[in-house]
């Protein structure tokens, strides 16, 4: 009761502050987003150039004005890098962010979540169309080498100026991972022109200041931005309770993008990326002891200290340029990424029988060129390569107890077995495709690739691709697509494990099999329609089927919250989404509905995580995956009164699986979020925003810790209340 009247003040001044009419007059425009207005140049020719200014002592100078365009003109032929002909495509841009609950401070999870086909999980995973992850992320055009998964948002919305999903059957330029394309294009100095200083924060003790700078200068272009995070909700609550046991987090990101226009068509450039998460694990209280250790007679599982520490930096340096009918982007780029994971060498002995602490690194580097050459009116080529090389390293040292035949503690007196892996992988490939305008209304993209992964197994694949884009009338669009994928397990996940060494303790293995991980094969089938009833609505139907060979998932088998990779001999997957939007002057709407299954049958690698009654059912049996969700759906509304945005929007998910081989399904959910945001121009231009997380309070369960590879139960976050205040210079 007290924490509720302590809340009444503080709501009731926003909500004064929200409702007051909006000032007669017109707000003068923030100096951030005022840019010099460019002419528009006719149909099939290139922007002309404003007049270079002059000096006083004569000398010219390259305007400001002059530099937008030639930006404006290289980022048009970046963009014809990147087809997404008979792709189900979904963009976002600075607007989206705004709207979302918690706008700038909303995860990139938390976007994407507004894409059909995408169901949620614990950790901060995201499911697309019935897969793992499997997700790629790309900023302007370059892929960003794989980070060690965890719990936290290693690159944040605050840096994204518009942002490509792209699913279904994608051409042959996207390799490895094809579930989803997370295309970024960042933010830039000659948009922003000055900076902004960001205060947000709320309940579970949620403090994250931010600030962003950006500008030009002669034809140099420079965008940072940092954000520090810390909360007591770091990872998921294992139990339904409003406030979690041990589970502070701490934070940091950055970014930043730095390019310089050479000439006309020639631009070179720079990224550099951070992210630095440390986590406690949430405890789960009332627990009882399963193993008795020497010297120790009590240890509430309240009082465990488990702590994992996330670090992830990359680097990009790239050159793009346009030459006559060429268009070209190559890059390279270096990413070091690691995970370390501490028990509580005392409480996981007593409660799991096993103390284990997990280090794990990876350091990759390579290259990636991208090009396009206008053939003709008819015809766009486009090839491409890439090449990288990881080296990871896996070091574990963990405590367990010696045991009888039959698995059962035969002494108090643990002792420390030591297993630790190095492995240099390599993965290449090249592309070759043909955008064909056929006619006025049916466009062709074929193509094919050809890739190679050499890790702990060496194969490779040559996987031919085609999509087809029918305009049926000027507001209807039908495409069709095939593709063949081939996507490579993560190196840096797998962990091969010495069975032997585990024997008669209580660290013991399931399974003494341990078939090497492979990668995945699949043949994909994509359709689907628009129709653009008015220019405000908008609407897509499209269905989809994948047959997979050596399907690819992951569990978190171990005691270390890092997941490990493990194949299905066969693997059936399809599913139907709808979409929705309408955006019309000061109200905007969006609406998504999908359908899932992902079946697999057959375990065919990682054996030893799985007790011999699993093995024999799964294979026996086409088993859910475990994050399989039959049904998702979010939506949202938007609607701007008397100046001030409240929105209100939600997920549903009708739950991911559980129990003995997924047989059964957990519960469905849905959590609904509120925002409002105001501009306060009589108080120095500060941003407002207001934001109710889980608006009713629903306890809903992601997890219950049953299942393939699920460890832990996790439940979603309780209500909470934020503030954030934002000020731009």
């Amino acid at each position: 009761m007290k924490r509720f009247l302590s809340l009444v003040p503080l709501t009731a001044v926003i909500v004064l502050v929200f409702l007051r009419p909006a000032y007669a007059d017109t707000p003068s425009p923030d100096a951030s987003t005022v840019t010099a207005p460019v002419a528009a140049a006719p149909a099939g020719t290139e922007p002309t150039a404003a007049p270079a200014a002059t000096t006083g002592n004569g000398a010219t100078s390259t305007s400001l004005g002059e530099v937008k365009v030639e930006a404006k003109r290289l980022n048009v032929a970046r963009d014809t890098l990147n087809p997404e002909t008979g792709t189900t495509s979904y963009h976002f841009d600075t607007q989206t962010i705004a709207a979302l609950p918690q706008g700038e401070n909303a995860t990139l999870q938390q976007l994407i979540l507004q894409a059909p086909g995408v169901a949620k999980d614990s950790f901060g995973q995201l499911h697309v169309r019935g897969d793992h992850a499997d997700l790629q992320y790309r900023i302007n055009g370059i892929i960003v080498p794989e980070f060690i998964s965890g719990f936290g948002d290693a690159l944040g919305t605050r840096f994204i100026d518009k942002l490509d999903f792209v699913t279904g059957s994608v051409p042959a330029q996207y390799g490895y991972r094809t579930a989803g394309i997370v295309n970024i294009t960042t933010a830039t100095g000659s948009v922003l022109e000055g900076g902004a200083v960001d205060l947000y924060g709320g309940s579970y003790g949620t403090i994250e200041p931010s600030a962003e700078y950006g500008g030009t200068s002669d034809g140099l272009d420079y965008y940072g931005t940092g954000t520090y995070y810390q909360s007591n909700i770091g990872i998921e609550n294992p139990t339904s309770s409003t406030t979690p046991i041990h589970d502070h987090t701490e934070q940091d990101r950055g970014f930043v993008y730095v390019s310089d226009i050479l000439n006309p068509d020639l631009r070179v450039g720079g990224m550099l990326g951070h992210s630095l998460g440390n986590f406690q694990i949430p405890n789960n209280p009332g627990l009882t002891p399963a193993f008795t250790l020497q010297g120790v007679s009590n240890f509430p599982s309240a009082d465990l200290n488990e702590t994992q520490r996330e670090l992830n930096d990359y680097g990009i340096a790239y050159v793009q340029g346009i030459s006559g009918a060429l268009n070209y982007q190559v890059s390279l780029f270096n990413r070091y990424s690691s995970t370390d994971f501490r028990p509580d060498p005392v409480g996981d002995l007593i409660y799991n029988g096993v103390a284990a602490t997990v280090f794990q690194r990876s350091i990759a580097t390579g290259v990636q060129a991208d090009m396009s050459y206008t053939l003709d009116e008819q015809h766009t080529l486009r090839w491409g390569l890439f090449s990288d090389q990881e080296r990871t390293s896996s070091y574990s040292s963990t405590a367990v107890f010696p045991a009888n035949p039959d698995g059962t503690q035969s002494s108090d007196v643990p002792e420390t077995i030591a297993d630790n892996t190095d492995k240099t992988g390599e993965l290449y490939g090249v592309y070759a495709q043909d955008e064909w305008r056929a006619t006025p209304a049916l466009v062709v993209n074929y193509g094919a690739r050809f890739d190679v992964s050499n890790g702990f197994v060496r194969e490779s694949q040559l996987s031919p691709r085609v999509n087809a884009v029918y305009a049926w009338d000027s507001a209807t669009n039908l495409h069709l697509g095939y593709s063949r994928y081939f996507t490579p397990p993560f190196l840096e996940l797998i962990q091969p494990k010495d069975a032997a060494l585990f024997n008669g303790t209580t660290a013991q293995l399931p399974s003494p099999a341990n078939s090497p991980v492979v990668p995945e094969r699949d043949n994909y089938y994509d359709a689907g329609i628009t129709h653009n009833f008015t220019p405000a609505l908008h609407m897509g139907l499209d269905g989809y089927y994948k047959d997979a060979k050596h399907l690819l998932d992951e569990g978190q088998f171990g005691a270390a919250l890092i997941f490990s990779p493990f194949n299905y001999a066969r693997g059936r997957v399809w599913g139907i989404e709808y979409s929705e939007n309408y955006d019309e002057s000061d109200f905007s709407q969006y609406f998504n509905l999908a359908y899932s299954r992902a079946l697999g049958n057959t375990v065919e690698s990682g054996q030893y995580n799985f007790g011999s009654d699993e093995l024999a059912y799964i294979a026996g049996h086409y088993i859910h995956l475990d994050h399989d969700q039959t049904w998702s759906s979010s939506g949202g509304v938007a609607y701007d009164w008397t100046g001030t945005r409240m929105s209100l929007d939600y997920i549903f998910g009708s739950g991911l699986r559980q129990g003995f081989s997924n047989t059964g399904s957990l519960p469905s959910y849905t959590q609904f979020d509120l925002s409002a945001t105001r501009h306060l121009e009589d108080l120095d231009g500060i941003d407002l925003r207001f934001a109710i997380v889980n608006l009713f309070d629903r306890v809903y369960e992601i997890r219950s810790g049953t299942g393939v590879g699920v460890g832990a139960p996790q439940f979603g976050q309780r209500r909470g209340f934020y503030l954030g205040l934002t000020k731009s210079f």
